[in-house]
């Protein structure tokens, strides 16, 4: 299993400005479904945060994204040691095919392939 980019998820009432506040620090949008956007770095683009907006499409949101290259793989270790898997693997309408699983501290993680 390969890890091909970890990205902060913050949870913003404000996405537009939270949109400006990130372009100060020298991020730009690069996607934007209108409830959850990502910004990365021009100079280097695995160096992103991604803003989740108050209409998101799931009452549990994740604390942060993990994009590797065989999620079935991380899926199927995961279940494998009992970890508590809280949105089952599923392809999204966007392109990614993901899962969210609760680590020790009781974070969500959102783990995904892009498709």
């Amino acid at each position: 299993m390969s890890i091909r980019r970890v990205v902060p998820d913050v949870r913003s009432k404000v996405l537009e400005e939270s949109r400006d506040f990130y372009g100060l620090l020298g991020f730009v949008e690069v996607m934007n479904l209108g409830w959850v956007m990502t910004m990365a770095s021009p100079s280097n683009p695995t160096a992103q945060v991604t803003l989740i907006g108050p209409d998101a499409t799931e009452d549990l949101q994740p604390d942060m994204s993990v994009e590797v290259d065989d999620v079935d793989a991380v899926y199927a270790a995961v279940v494998a040691q009992g970890a508590e898997i809280v949105r089952s693997l599923r392809n999204e309408d966007w392109g990614v095919r993901r899962f969210f699983v609760r680590d020790p501290d009781g974070r969500v993680v959102n783990v995904l392939t892009h498709r």
